[in-house]
């Protein structure tokens, strides 16, 4: 298929690689059933894969409308494409049961289509499992563990609600054009229980608040947020000589309720 040079503004890298493609639809298990939301196809060679696995639906979203006149032409009536921005559009129009999402996401906005999803309060009812390329440095930072250099506020965001592993690391060859950094492709899944807070843009707070001074001891950031610190660390447990790293994700889910219990 014959299409303009990629986009830098949309954050076009196209997937070429067979190998990589076969291991990133194989991830997802599609059943018969299973209805699919791809996430910028561009050229369609993922889309192709995931056709050959014969699922119910698969819904397209692709923001280049040159590219979707092209898809148009390649798969005709095999798949719904939807010209429109993904962070624009409301995902549970398309289905009325959780559906499996694949996404090369384009690296300047993957964070914000992430945390997009994870504020979604049914996101459990909306979405069956998520098969996602980010940059490999996103990657890292979305799956760090508590005290470790890449630990921070996506880690602790993202740990709320899902469940996230990594398949494989994929080369910058893999690509056309080239891009200057590694990839990854993680699974995740909806958690069907998770911590309650009432709103997650609560949780973004916080935890900014806390890793915007990530080298501090969490002293600052704690009074910056309450009044009464002393009674707050004793009742939570926290050491406030600790740095934002050394809490757990459960710590910012407490300290999250706690703003909001004195907010409401």
């Amino acid at each position: 298929m014959k299409f303009k040079y990629p986009k830098k503004s949309l954050g076009q890298n196209f997937l070429k690689d067979k190998n990589i493609i076969d291991i990133i639809v194989n991830s997802a298990d599609i059943k018969k059933n299973d209805i699919i939301l791809e996430v910028g196809p561009g050229t369609g060679n993922l889309t192709e894969k995931i056709l050959s696995k014969s699922p119910k639906k698969i819904f397209a979203i692709e923001k280049d409308k040159f590219l979707v006149e092209k898809l148009h032409e390649k798969f005709n009536e095999k798949i719904i494409l939807i010209n429109e921005d993904i962070l624009k559009i409301d995902e549970k129009n398309y289905s009325n049961t959780p559906m499996i999402v694949f996404g090369n996401l384009p690296y300047n906005v993957s964070t914000q289509i992430l945390i997009k999803w994870i504020r979604y309060s049914n996101l459990n009812n909306t979405f069956k499992k998520f098969i996602l390329m980010f940059q490999k440095e996103v990657a890292e930072r979305i799956i760090a563990q508590v005290n470790s250099k890449n630990y921070g506020r996506l880690a602790v965001l993202s740990s709320w609600k899902l469940k996230i592993e990594k398949i494989i690391d994929v080369s910058p060859h893999c690509f056309y054009p080239i891009p200057k950094v590694k990839s990854s492709v993680l699974l995740i899944k909806p958690k069907k229980e998770y911590f309650n807070i009432k709103n997650p843009k609560n949780l973004e707070h916080i935890t900014n608040i806390f890793f915007n001074q990530r080298r501090k001891m969490i002293k600052k950031p704690l009074n910056i947020i309450f009044k009464n610190v002393n009674e707050i660390s004793k009742k939570l447990n926290i050491n406030i000589n600790d740095r934002p790293q050394n809490l757990s994700s459960l710590k910012y889910l407490e300290i999250c309720k706690e703003f909001e219990n004195l907010n409401s």
